[in-house]
């Protein structure tokens, strides 16, 4: 019996195996690959599935270029990166991959935060160049964690995660969402200028895409102020990058952990050369378990979907 035909946008690097596992139970048009892109979609008209990842995405010109498309699987949990309202507009089902993520996103948060308040960057660079060794001046003293406040922008799964952390350093926590939750003894604030004043470091953990883009400005990260730190694990584009850098640059803001920027992979040359900053190359979820997990659920959509069954994680798009 011949394999259900997919396209594939871009590869699945970032789960060990996923490409090969793809080719094993598929046709895969790979995309990437196509020497002419356009060519290609043409050629795949009758193709009903795309395969792609937060990275790639799914564009509008993708999606109308193929007549008898019916759903992207999206290996992720972000789907900023797909045009989720041309895909509502031709009938497009999108899956993605929540929940299996959020223990390890969390933890890279934390790693962020502990790394920026204890300047463990600079302390791993300290010794490497053997400094301590030889007496080369100190390292700079840090900042203590433990009973601090936690503001947290984005209350969902993975804002949760990070929230039931906290309650192990003692920590105050607050949150900024769309609308107050009635099932967290967390403190509310409606306005982010009012979290992040009081905040000693707050955490992104919302949604990316046209709502929430630079949702962290200039006056939000003014108001965390010259000893609090703002830790990105969200999406790039919701803090003012530019404004950022000129705070840090400044001194007006304390520091920043980010996992994730507004041009990805490039990143500000500025930020590489603050040293009240850690970053990191958009990794929250690359462990083997999360990443094999991701996978799992892409592959358990796609056996939904050609056994004529329900699919298991859709997202709303409409």
């Amino acid at each position: 019996m011949s394999k259900p035909k997919i396209i594939q946008i871009g590869s699945l690097g970032g789960s060990p195996g996923a490409d090969n596992a793809l080719r094993e139970h598929f046709d895969v048009l790979p995309l990437w690959q196509a020497a002419d892109r356009d060519q290609a979609l043409r050629d795949a008209a009758d193709v009903e599935v795309v395969v792609t990842s937060a990275m790639h995405g799914c564009k509008a010109d993708v999606i109308e270029k193929l007549p008898n498309l019916k759903l992207i699987c999206n290996w992720g949990v972000g789907y900023d990166s797909i045009d989720i309202e041309t895909a509502a507009k031709h009938g497009v089902a999108v899956t993605n991959t929540p929940d299996v993520l959020n223990d390890c996103v969390a933890d890279e948060a934390w790693g962020l935060i502990i790394a920026c308040a204890r300047h463990i960057p600079q302390g791993d660079r300290f010794v490497r160049d053997n400094r301590w060794e030889n007496h080369d001046g100190m390292l700079p003293l840090g900042t203590r964690v433990s009973g601090k406040k936690l503001g947290i922008v984005g209350l969902g799964r993975i804002g949760m995660a990070i929230a039931k952390r906290a309650q192990g350093f003692d920590m105050q926590i607050g949150y900024h969402n769309r609308n107050a939750r009635t099932d967290v003894p967390y403190t509310y604030m409606e306005k982010l200028t009012d979290l992040a004043s009081w905040s000693d470091f707050l955490v992104v953990a919302t949604v990316g895409g046209a709502s929430t883009r630079k949702l962290i400005s200039r006056d939000v990260l003014k108001a965390l102020g010259p000893t609090s730190y703002i830790i990105n694990i969200a999406r790039g584009p919701v803090i003012d990058e530019a404004a950022m850098v000129e705070l840090l640059q400044s001194g007006e803001l304390g520091g920043a952990g980010l996992d994730v920027f507004e041009n990805e992979p490039k990143v500000p040359d500025a930020l590489k050369r603050l040293e009240n900053v850690v970053l990191m190359p958009h990794v929250g979820s690359a462990t083997t378990e999360t990443r094999q997990a991701m996978f799992d659920v892409v592959m358990k959509n796609l056996q939904a979907y050609f056994a004529g069954k329900a699919l298991l994680t859709p997202v709303a798009t409409s």
